[in-house]
């Protein structure tokens, strides 16, 4: 979201970029070239008013000796300044920081590993009062959630003990904990979700204490599997909370008592969500980009291609760590993705090597 953003007022105050270009196609899969001032094509995907020039592995060229995304690129997110915070399984840290232009500048979270490797995943930032924050989810049942500075001081550390504490929720020691995400309130409250884990969301309100925690494992409406990513949809001017039900293929609406208002179908593997004016934008696992308009009727499905999806899919994802078969102007599995201030898109993928992609609007 591109709003202005404080303690009372949550928003994803950032650029979302990831390695360059993501392939971005509407409703239905359109590839077209472009050139770009050097001479090089690049892949334009889209119709209509959803067309985009594809800019793959934006970032990664400025990588030195012993920089990599590793496993996966997961999550990313950028500061008022313009900065790009992308997480990743890779090393050092688990938090790469890079410049508008696409140069690395420093990483992170050297305290959010697990078995020498990075365990970057969800990321978001918000402004509270003058100052901004960055909010993380390492996906490792031994890290817990922390918020930061942007310059890498640890305001507090949330695990499982601390959870459990408050919520009861971890009492049977069979309830797996494993963070994915965190997502904020207007009234300066925020949620930390289990998605790999207990299945709950837990709400925290501006004093950093605890309201509830609601979800859990299940079909059912109010239920999940895997709550991957949430976000704050204020597009109706009444905030509720939209939550990407992944393994149930469905996103789900909530108040802000955390009561479930509605379920929406139709949705592949939906990793994330971000919301800019009218539109939501969903990030689908299976190799496309969902645009919802205000209605919440798809205008457009990037990368939506059955065959392509099929071949991504084949043999338990194995595509993942084989590079040389991603075509250009393709998702492979999309895990998060978000608008800049210009309406361009940025999509990381989990995809071994990692790859950011940013799509430059074009009409």
């Amino acid at each position: 979201m591109n709003q202005p953003t404080n303690r009372n007022n949550s928003r994803r105050s950032f650029i979302k970029s990831v390695s360059t270009a993501t392939a971005a196609v509407t409703v239905s899969p359109l590839i077209l070239n472009a050139q770009d001032k050097s001479g090089s094509k690049r892949p334009r995907v889209g119709t209509g008013e959803f067309v985009y020039e594809c800019i793959h592995d934006w970032g990664a060229d400025s990588f030195p000796s012993g920089h990599e995304y590793g496993n996966a690129s997961h999550g990313v997110t950028v500061d008022r300044e313009g900065l790009v915070y992308i997480t990743h399984h890779g090393n050092p840290g688990s938090m790469f920081v890079f410049s508008p232009d696409g140069r690395l500048i420093k990483s992170m979270a050297e305290d959010l590993r697990a078995s020498s490797k990075g365990a970057g995943h969800g990321i978001d930032i918000r402004t509270e009062g003058s100052e901004e924050f960055l909010y993380l989810s390492p996906n490792d049942a031994t890290l817990p959630f922390v918020k930061m500075t942007l310059k890498g001081e640890i305001v507090w550390r949330r695990g499982k003990t601390e959870l459990n504490a408050d919520s009861g929720v971890y009492s049977d020691e069979k309830v797996p904990y494993r963070p994915t995400n965190t997502s904020f309130r207007p009234d300066g409250g925020y949620y930390l979700g289990d998605g790999y884990g207990s299945g709950y969301l837990f709400h925290y309100d501006k004093d950093d204490k605890f309201v509830r925690a609601f979800g859990g494992k299940g079909i059912e409406n109010g239920k999940f599997m895997t709550p991957h990513g949430q976000w704050l949809d204020q597009r109706d001017g009444t905030p509720k909370l939209v939550v990407a039900d992944r393994a149930n293929k469905r996103l789900q609406w909530f108040d802000m008592d955390d009561k479930h208002i509605r379920t929406q179908e139709g949705f592949l593997f939906p990793a994330d969500i971000d919301a800019q004016g009218d539109l939501l934008l969903v990030p689908d696992l299976h190799a496309r980009v969902t645009i919802l308009g205000k209605d919440n009727q798809p205008v457009a499905q990037l990368g939506d291609d059955p065959e392509w999806r099929e071949k991504v899919l084949a043999d338990g994802n194995a595509m993942r760590a084989k590079r040389p078969q991603w075509q250009p102007g393709k998702f492979v599995h999309p895990h998060d993705a978000c608008f800049d201030r210009d309406g361009n898109i940025f999509v990381v993928e989990w995809v071994v090597t990692g790859r950011v992609t940013k799509l430059v609007r074009v009409s």
